[in-house]
């Protein structure tokens, strides 16, 4: 290594340890990247400095994060969970384990029409828990059931972390979001499948619901899935879509989600100035501390970049004797490991930039890479001791000690880690989407024939044509 390269392996050795005993992450950033970049590069860290900040700034899709996540507080504060809860109970209350596929089915839907991990835990701590706690069911199960759905909205579109990862990745956020579908709804079959087996051959872990809290009528039943199913529907497709249909950009397709979850709660008859307000501000709050964070990791990547480090260390996983699946292997388990003490802002904007060229550099397609990090940090929210879903769940079901509670996310954490071997042996699973709109975006521009010179009356005719050339 040189000195230049030995400096940089000093700042990422001081960023790790400032990080590891508190240090507010954002500000240690950008201080060390100034103080080792001045020493490395002299006052051109400056210039470099004001260059990246300004060429974030630029990007389009982080326009994107603050309306998506004001679309998951609105639809918070306006009870679109409660809705859905409701409408699956009644649903399959005669079913056995029925809370378990009630509590997995709605994480699954809220995930794709808010995105937000800590507010699906809770509401449904909060509507499940003391229901599951009454009906007998298994303790233990029940809360990994509740923690490890609420963790599916980190992963399932429009997940905040994939609008923040694409332009990280340098890759089209639509193809992300398509190729995250896959192995989100093969994580959400997983779960259901596995604790409705257990429930079927074990009836004691998961009975039906009891008759006294069934529904009297189906017109109810059909009332409330009404209520409760449509809206959702209607908000996923004009949210989800629009941008996946081409017809908006993400951030255009963000702005018309969070309208659409706005009107929603004003026709619930839940619009309080107070709730919009505080969803405002949450909204303030978390997009500050998302986007500083980016323009931080982003001048301390750039300083990292000029040092030479990264190169080194791009060069060196490489020339590795392993095979490329062997090194793969490697970079994925480094990223869960690093997604036990570090969440999942710091690891997209600080630890990706550096792993990411060895994926392109193995010849890995970029949006298959992203899609099962995107699955890998998933278990952010499920691996102590950082594990944020115990905490949330803990605080609004008392009767489950944390103990209790990674018992039953460890059962869940083996069927996690059972889907990402499966989309690694299996790349289709997530990438058969993508390539199927890449496929009809080809077709649709193929069919744009555009006729340059004039053609005949008969052939406009047999044409019935606006205006047609051809491109040459």
């Amino acid at each position: 290594m040189t000195g230049l390269e030995l400096l940089g392996a000093a700042m990422l050795v001081v960023m790790l340890f400032a990080i590891f005993i508190g240090l507010p992450i954002s500000f240690t950033l950008l201080f060390l990247a100034l103080i080792f970049g001045y020493f490395g590069l002299g006052v051109r860290v400056f210039n470099l400095t004001y260059l990246q900040t300004f060429g974030l700034m630029k990007q389009d899709e982080f326009v994107a994060v603050p309306m998506f996540i004001l679309m998951g507080y609105i639809c918070d504060q306006g009870g679109l969970m409660e809705r859905l809860f409701t409408a699956f109970r009644n649903l399959f209350a005669s079913v056995r384990g029925a809370l378990y596929l009630v509590v997995i089915t709605t994480a699954t839907l809220f995930g794709i029409a808010a995105g937000t991990v800590g507010a699906t835990v809770t509401l449904l701590g909060i509507m499940a828990g003391p229901m599951m706690i009454r009906a007998g069911y298994d303790a233990r199960m029940s809360a990994g059931a509740i923690a490890a759905g609420g963790t599916l909205g980190i992963l399932i579109p429009p997940s905040v972390m994939l609008v923040v990862m694409a332009p990280v990745l340098d890759i089209s956020i639509i193809d992300l979001y398509a190729a995250a579908f896959g192995p989100g709804f093969l994580l959400s079959a997983m779960y259901i499948a596995y604790t409705m087996g257990r429930s079927f051959i074990n009836p004691k872990l998961g009975p039906p619901v009891p008759k006294e809290e069934r529904p009297t009528s189906m017109a109810l039943v059909l009332w409330e899935c009404l209520v409760g199913l449509v809206p959702v529907t209607i908000l996923t497709i004009v949210t989800l879509g629009a941008i996946l249909a081409g017809l908006t950009t993400a951030t255009e397709a963000a702005a018309m989600g969070a309208v659409g979850a706005l009107l929603l709660v004003i026709l619930y008859g839940k619009f309080t100035l107070s709730g919009f307000l505080n969803a405002c501000y949450l909204t303030l709050a978390t997009s500050s501390m998302v986007l500083f964070l980016a323009v931080a990791s982003n001048v301390f990547g750039a300083v990292f970049a000029w040092l030479g480090t990264a190169t080194w260390i791009t060069n060196t996983l490489l020339a590795a004797p392993l095979p490329a699946w062997g090194t793969m292997s490697l970079l994925l388990i480094l990223i869960f490991l690093l997604g036990w003490p570090f969440e999942w802002p710091a690891i997209v904007l600080i630890f990706l930039p550096l792993l990411a060229p060895v994926a392109r550099g193995l010849g890995y397609d970029m949006v298959w890479f992203g899609c099962i990090v995107a699955v890998v940090l998933q278990t952010a929210f499920l691996s102590p001791p950082v594990a944020m879903s115990a905490y949330y769940l803990k605080q609004v079901v008392r009767e489950w000690n944390l103990k209790l509670i990674y018992r039953g996310m460890a059962d869940f954490m083996v069927i996690q880690v059972i889907g990402v071997v499966l989309v690694l042996i299996f790349p289709a699973i997530a990438m058969w989407f993508p390539n199927w709109l890449q496929e009809r975006r080809k077709a649709a521009r193929n069919a744009d024939i555009r006729i340059e010179q004039p053609v005949s009356p008969a052939l406009a005719a047999t044409l019935q044509a606006g205006t047609y050339r051809i491109e040459r």
